[in-house]
C-alpha cells in the first residue's frame, strides 16, 4: 500500500525566540500551521548536510537577512522551490538597494507579501509570482470593564525604524486628562532606552515597560484604549492584527505597510514622524466618542483577513501549488 510522504519544510528565520519579534511570530506561526501536512524545521540558517536529506521546500523569511541561505538552497537543489517572505525593510528598502536582496527576489519560486500595498514596491516583471498572504492572530475578547486610564499602547522594540521618539515626543503634547502612553519592547537601541528613561522621568503619561513576553504583552494590549504604531517601514505589522482582534482601534502612521493593513479609507492615520499630529489624534480617540465608534467600527471589518483559518488556508494553497506532496512507499523521516 502506498503511504504519502510527509514532504520537509525549512523555515529560514534571522531571528528565533528569544528575538520575540515580528519574524520570529511569523516563522512560528507558519511552522505550526504546515505541520498538518509537513515536517517543518525552522532554523536561522541553511547550509547542505550530507547528513540529512534536503528539504523539499526552502521558506525564507527576509530577501537580505536570508540572502545566503537562499543562495546556497539554489546552488545546491536548484529544482526544488522556494518561497521569499519580504517582510518589511527588506521590501521597503533593501531590494531597492542591495545586491543580495535583489538576488533573492530573482532566485525564489514564489513571493509572499503581507499585505497587498506592498505589491507597487516589487519590479513589475516579478509581481505575477508574488502571493498575498495576511498574517493572522487569535481573536481574544474585547475589555469591557471600566478604565482608570486611556491606556495608548506602543508595543515595538525601541529601533529607529520603529521610530519610538515620536511616541516618547507625543506623551508631552496630549491633552486628554485620562490619557497615559505605555511603551512595550526592549532597547535594540540603547540610546533610544536613554531617551525612554529620560521621557519617563520628565513626563508623566509616559512609560516604559521594557520587553514582555508576547502573551503578557497582548494580554497589557488587550486593556488599552488604543494602540499607536509610529513606524517609517512595515512589511505587515503582527501589532496591529494583534490590536485589531482585541477589539482594540490602530492609530497608525501612514506609511504604505500600514495601508496594506487597515485600508486607504482608514480614519486613524497621521503623518509619519509627526508628534503633534500623533497627539491631536488621541486626544481626538478619547474626547470624541463618535469617532472613535469609527475607528473601531473600521478595525473590526478588517478583523476577517486576520483569521488564522484565512492565513492557513493561503500559506497550504501556495504550498500545495509548489508541488511538494506526493505518494512513495514509504516515509523516510529523520
Amino acid at each position: 500500500m502506498q503511504k504519502t510522504e510527509r514532504p520537509h519544510v525549512c523555515i529560514v528565520s534571522p531571528a528565533l525566540a528569544a528575538a520575540n519579534n515580528g519574524n520570529w511570530q511569523t516563522a512560528a506561526r507558519w511552522a505550526r500551521f504546515l505541520r498538518a501536512r509537513c515536517r517543518v524545521t525552522v532554523v536561522q540558517q541553511w547550509r547542505p548536510d550530507p547528513a540529512r536529506p534536503a528539504p523539499d521546500l526552502l521558506i525564507a523569511l527576509h530577501a537580505r537577512r536570508s540572502a545566503d541561505s537562499l543562495a546556497a538552497f539554489h546552488v545546491a537543489h536548484p529544482g526544488r522551490p522556494t518561497v521569499l517572505v519580504l517582510t518589511g525593510t527588506d521590501l521597503y528598502r533593501d531590494i531597492h538597494t542591495d545586491d543580495a536582496a535583489q538576488a533573492s527576489l530573482r532566485q525564489a519560486t514564489r513571493l509572499v507579501l503581507l499585505q497587498d500595498a506592498g505589491l507597487a514596491e516589487l519590479p513589475p516583471a516579478l509581481r505575477a509570482n508574488a502571493h498575498v498572504i495576511y498574517q493572522s492572530a487569535r481573536s481574544l475578547q474585547p475589555w469591557k470593564a471600566p478604565r482608570r486610564h486611556a491606556d495608548i499602547a506602543m508595543i515595538g522594540h525601541l529601533r529607529d525604524e520603529k521610530d519610538p521618539l515620536t511616541f516618547m515626543r507625543a506623551a508631552a503634547l496630549v491633552q486628554a486628562p485620562r490619557a497615559r502612553l505605555l511603551h512595550i519592547g526592549g532597547a535594540l537601541d540603547a540610546a533610544l532606552g536613554e531617551q525612554a528613561v529620560a521621557t519617563q522621568a520628565q513626563t508623566s503619561r509616559y512609560r516604559w515597560l521594557g520587553a514582555l513576553p508576547r502573551a503578557q504583552a497582548r494580554q497589557r494590549l488587550r486593556r488599552c484604549h488604543a494602540m499607536a504604531i509610529c513606524s517609517r517601514m512595515e512589511g505587515g505589522a503582527n501589532v496591529i492584527i494583534e490590536a485589531v482582534t482585541s477589539g482594540v482601534p490602530v492609530l497608525a502612521s501612514d506609511i504604505s505597510g500600514n495601508r496594506g493593513m487597515l485600508g486607504d479609507d482608514y480614519a486613524g492615520y497621521f503623518r509619519a514622524g509627526d508628534a503633534a499630529a500623533l497627539a491631536r489624534l488621541i486626544d481626538r480617540s478619547i474626547l470624541d466618542a463618535a469617532f472613535y465608534a469609527t475607528l473601531r467600527a473600521q478595525c473590526a471589518a478588517r478583523a476577517p483577513l486576520f483569521a488564522p483559518a484565512t492565513e492557513q488556508a493561503a500559506l497550504l494553497d501556495l504550498v500545495d501549488n509548489l508541488g511538494i506532496f506526493r505518494s512513495t512507499d514509504c516515509y523516510h523521516g529523520y
